[in-house]
C-alpha cells in the first residue's frame, strides 16, 4: 500500500512560482508512474504532469513551459516545481501513482495524497 503526503503549497501572486513535493512511503517512486493532477472548485480533477518510470515526462497543454514534475529516487520524492503561475493555477494539488504506464487520466491512478493548496493571485 502506497501512502502520498503533498505540501509546498500557499498563495502567491501571478508571475510566482512554487514547488511542490510529494514524499511517498510504502514503496518507492521509481517503480510506478507517477502524477500531478488539480481539481479547482466546482471543476472536475485534471492532469497536470506525469512522469514515467523511464523518466520520460507529460504534461497537459495550459502547463507546458511553465512547469516540471522531477523526481528524487533517495528520498522516495516527486516534485512539481511552477513558474509563471496563473490565477487559473489555483486549485488543489494531488499526486498520484499508478500501476502501469503513464497516463493523465486521474481515473487511471490507484493511490492518491490528500492534496495541498495553490492560490495565484
Amino acid at each position: 500500500h502506497v501512502q502520498l503526503v503533498e505540501s509546498g503549497g500557499g498563495s502567491v501572486k501571478a508571475g510566482g512560482s512554487l514547488t511542490l513535493s510529494c514524499v511517498a512511503s510504502g514503496s518507492t517512486v521509481d517503480t510506478y508512474c507517477l502524477g500531478w493532477f488539480r481539481q479547482a472548485s466546482g471543476q472536475t480533477r485534471e492532469g497536470v504532469a506525469s512522469f514515467e518510470k523511464d523518466g520520460s515526462a507529460s504534461y497537459a497543454d495550459s502547463v507546458k513551459g511553465r512547469f516540471t514534475i522531477s523526481k528524487d529516487n533517495a528520498k522516495n520524492t516527486l516534485y512539481l516545481q511552477m513558474n509563471n503561475l496563473k490565477p487559473e493555477d489555483s486549485a488543489m494539488y494531488y499526486c498520484a501513482v499508478r500501476y502501469g504506464g503513464c497516463t493523465l487520466d486521474a481515473t487511471d491512478f490507484n493511490y492518491w495524497g490528500r492534496g495541498t493548496q495553490v492560490t495565484v493571485s
